[in-house]
Formats: structure tokens, sequence, C-alpha cells
């Protein structure tokens, strides 16, 4: 459903009509009881990815522990010679 509003109103309240339109709702102006021009919202402009790169220096702290294995996978990542005998020698 359109809202329908005059062209003077659309000329005073122009920027708050705009900005206030949700994606896909319609303003029809009118002058003389005639529609002389339609307002559609649009879906929001998402700004384009940083090119690579751009992020240099913008880490400031490392935990010491980063590249350590986490806990929860423990059981996958230490492997001893016994698991490996168990795998392939059946």
């Amino acid at each position: 459903m359109s809202t329908i509003i005059s062209l003077d109103e659309a000329q005073a309240t122009f920027k708050e009509l705009v900005t206030g339109l949700a994606p896909g709702q319609e303003v029809e102006i009118v002058e003389n009881l005639r529609i002389v021009a339609k307002l559609i919202g649009g879906q929001p402009v998402r700004s384009p990815r940083p090119a690579p790169g751009l992020g240099k220096g913008s880490v400031l702290y490392i935990a010491p522990d980063f590249d350590e294995p986490m806990e929860e996978f423990k059981e996958y990542t230490e492997w001893n010679s016994s698991s490996i005998r168990t795998c392939f020698c059946g």
C-alpha cells in the first residue's frame, strides 16, 4: 500500500520523507489530483569490502598461546605411535 502526499508537503519534508522510507514502501506525490512522482524505498547500500592488506596494524594484541592447540581438540591433534599402529595395522 502506498502513501499519498501533496507536492507542497513533499517539498517541505523531502529529507525526512526519503530517509523514512522502508524497503519496498511507496510514496506517491500528487499535484492537482494527478500523480507526478513516486518514491520507492530501496535496499540499504552496503559498503564495499575493503581491499586486502588495509587492516595491517589493526591487531593490537595476540594471546601468547594463540598458536597452541585448543584443549577441546587435543585428542585429534596428538598422535602417538600406538594410535598410528591401531589405525593402519588393524
